[in-house]
């Protein structure tokens, strides 16, 4: 079960794809059943690049950098999350059987706060970022079709706090972690988002000044699941050993299908694709 310890790096890039821009794919919950078995504090950092739409909906593609975290220290786990990051104040390591975390979350939003390529859609104001803030929660069931692998289950409720959007969304995911090899792990990870009236005011209603300025008709959003997504990571131990740590490569791969009215507005429907594909590479330490 060493082996557990060295599959903890690769749950950092679970949230890679969101991470880059706003996809709602799922985010990462600290699974206990991952990183069981590293008796004391440690940390995992890691540095990559993706290829992602340039706002939700967008058919135009951007590079974007990767930084990732993920640790525990005094039994306190941190987890990564588009853009963000999670706590767990649930001290669970070496448990036996299911275990649960439970923790603060926050994370920055930023579609079409930058990187805006649509030359209509590129027409009008920059949105501001938004700040979200809310409770992170989980639960995690280790040696499900083998000793080493795991699923979890998790979901973020968070409210925008900077005065963008100034809405809410929910997160839910589920995600399986297994080793192929010793030195090659797997993980897929399967999700959606809900967001309330404001969120999508915001982001995909077409007002008529914008209207005016675009030359879209004009388009009222509500609120409604917005998307649903996959990812499968791929991650390689360099000296083709996962239980002794150090440096490891990641490849991976998202598609993301928007949803309701996110699908329907003119900035998805018209200038975009409701298909969201999102591409990365990176590199692992773990200390």
């Amino acid at each position: 079960m060493r082996a557990a310890g060295a599959l903890g790096w690769a749950t950092i890039v679970l949230a890679a794809p969101a991470a880059a821009q706003d996809q709602p794919l799922p985010p990462v919950v600290n699974t206990p059943a991952v990183v069981e078995e590293l008796a004391g504090d440690f940390l995992i950092v890691g540095i990559g690049g993706a290829l992602v739409p340039s706002y939700d909906g967008s058919d135009d593609y951007v590079f974007t950098p990767l930084p990732l975290l993920q640790g525990s220290i005094r039994g306190v786990g941190i987890s990564p999350r588009p853009a963000g990051i999670a706590l767990d104040l649930i001290d669970d390591r070496g448990a036996e059987g299911m275990s649960v975390s439970l923790g603060p979350v926050v994370r920055l939003r930023s579609s079409r706060a930058s990187q805006v390529e649509d030359s209509v859609v590129e027409l009008l104001p920059k949105l501001d970022r938004a700040i979200e803030v809310g409770t992170a929660a989980g639960i995690a069931f280790p040696a499900v079709l083998n000793p080493y692998d795991s699923v979890s289950l998790s979901a973020d409720l968070r409210w925008d706090i900077a005065g963008a959007h100034g809405g809410m969304t929910f997160s839910p995911s589920i995600s399986y972690t297994t080793p192929l090899s010793r030195g090659i792990a797997a993980i897929l990870s399967v999700g959606g988002e809900y967001a309330g009236d404001r969120f999508m005011d915001y982001y995909y209603t077409v007002s008529p000044e914008s209207a005016a300025i675009t030359g879209l008709p004009v388009y009222e959003a509500s609120a409604g699941f917005r998307s649903i997504g996959a990812t499968m990571l791929l991650g390689f131990d360099l000296n083709g050993d996962l239980t002794d740590g150090g440096f490891s490569l990641f490849a991976l791969g998202g598609y993301s299908e928007m949803l309701g009215d996110a699908r329907a507005t003119p900035f998805t429907s018209i200038r975009g694709s409701a298909g969201q594909w999102t591409g990365g590479l990176g590199l692992a330490y773990a200390f």
